[in-house]
């Protein structure tokens, strides 16, 4: 059937409107400042996916400077007229945008960038920034009142970034929901040791400087990076099972406690991978500094990071970590919960595999111990808020929220659960939904008032 005059221009108009729809939607744009999340709404990037990070980051510890070159790769998830990244405090030199300069502005905590011309949707690019300066520690309530991120010691520094300090050393998409790949290299004066995630690729010898070249093949937060330098005593081998492992110990810690490092993580990451599912990076570990001032430790992707030597408890609750937090991490931070509650419920269950004491009882012995009038009672575990996102309820009612579950499915459901978890999500991001809908579903139980009292509300629940 043949169409009449107006009906075939009607057919066109409508195509032309089409087409311009189309081509207005696919014009390139500014990529957002940040990715929304409500705790750090500039933190992150829109408009590209970060796919991996070359590092080159030189540091004099007797003039506290760092001179870094840092290149991202990523694609463009729209087209991109513009695009920012994150630094802070450090003085931009130069950005060039595959290889051309680009124009760029600050504006506080952001690099804005316009490259030479528009980057398509669904295109590759590099993104190359020189920079330099003396990068400053953060502080506040987040992080327990410490100081954290880039901490300066007495031979060199500690480099230590949750949740949103690594933009304090280099130029970033600063949010854990944007992984990536990592080639670090850190070059620090003879006789200092530079110390970063995966697998040590090279050592060698540049001037009055050596260069360390360390290769994260894995996905990484950018939290999770570190270039801790100074002096260490190294340790390296394979775990029974044959994970491979490096241990760098402060000379001035190495017979200072009881605690051997080295056996007590090769001990952990064999058993935590029977029980959460394979040990998901290449190279397990520690890096124990001499940094008192810092009053926490850092689950480091593959080499947990401690600022003195710590307790056997910490040392699995770092390592469980690499499993809740480093391959499977939270979306958004309001779901810190999924690392802190997942890896202090594993200081339970390590504590029941040396029979010391059943998580059962563990979790007992924190509800008694506190009444109900206690303000651990007031945290919202699903939403603790920014300041108070490592209030001591997200760990410990974190943990209860685990046990209460464990009791309701039973040890088969539960123990099933855990492991299908990291292997769903496994260098991926999930958040707390996700994990409700997983243990429904590997359960066959309806639980949305177990999770509704032990996250979603205030008070202390009845048991």
């Amino acid at each position: 059937m043949a169409l009449s005059r107006s009906a075939r221009l009607g057919a066109l108009a409508t195509a032309a409107a089409s087409f311009l729809v189309i081509a207005a939607s696919s014009a390139p744009t500014p990529g957002a400042d940040g990715i929304g999340d409500s705790y750090f709404p500039q933190l992150g990037n829109g408009g590209f996916d970060a796919r991996h990070y070359d590092l080159n980051v030189a540091y004099n510890p007797d003039t506290d400077r760092l001179d870094g070159r840092t290149t991202l790769t990523a694609r463009a998830t729209q087209s991109l007229s513009s695009f920012d990244l994150d630094l802070q405090r450090l003085e931009v030199t130069r950005v060039e945008v595959d290889g051309r300069r680009a124009d760029f502005t600050r504006d506080g905590d952001e690099i804005h960038i316009t490259p030479h011309g528009a980057i398509h949707k669904g295109r590759t690019f590099t993104v190359t920034v020189t920079y330099g300066g003396v990068p400053e520690a953060l502080n506040g309530p987040i992080v327990f009142g410490s100081d954290y991120g880039w901490m300066k010691t007495t031979d060199g520094v500690f480099v230590a970034c949750e949740p949103n300090a690594a933009s304090t050393w280099f130029p970033s998409s600063d949010h854990p929901s944007d992984k990536a790949t990592y080639d670090i290299r850190i070059k620090a004066p003879k006789g200092l040791t530079g110390v970063s995630n995966g697998r040590l690729i090279s050592t060698y010898d540049q001037g009055d400087s050596t260069v360390a070249h360390w290769r994260e093949s894995r996905p990484m937060a950018t939290y999770l990076a570190t270039a801790t330098i100074g002096k260490f005593d190294v340790r390296t081998g394979t775990t029974p099972a044959g994970t491979p492992i490096y241990v760098a110990i402060d000379p001035v810690l190495t017979n200072s406690n009881s605690v051997d490092v080295y056996a007590v993580t090769a001990e952990a990451t064999d058993y935590w991978s029977q029980v959460f599912g394979p040990y998901p990076f290449e190279e397990t570990g520690a890096i124990v500094d001499d940094m008192p001032q810092a009053g926490f430790s850092l689950e480091v992707q593959s080499k947990p990071a401690y600022s003195a030597v710590r307790s056997e408890s910490t040392i699995v609750h770092e390592l469980a970590h690499q499993w809740f937090g480093d391959s499977v991490s939270v979306e958004r931070w309001k779901d810190i919960w999924l690392n802190e509650g997942f890896a202090t419920y594993a200081q339970w269950l390590w504590s029941e595999h040396k029979g010391i004491r059943s998580a059962h009882d563990s979790f007992l012995a924190g509800y008694n111990a506190r009444p109900a009038d206690s303000a651990f009672w007031g945290t919202v575990v699903a939403d603790p808020q920014r300041d108070t996102m490592f209030a001591s309820a997200v760990y410990q009612r974190g943990a209860m929220t685990l046990q209460m579950l464990r009791e309701r499915i039973g040890d088969t459901a539960f123990f099933k659960l855990l492991p299908a978890w990291t292997r769903l999500h496994k260098y991926g991001n999930a958040d707390t939904a996700d994990f409700i809908h997983l243990a429904e579903r590997i359960s066959g139980r309806q639980l949305d008032d177990l999770f509704r009292t032990w996250l979603f509300t205030t008070g202390k629940p009845t048991l």
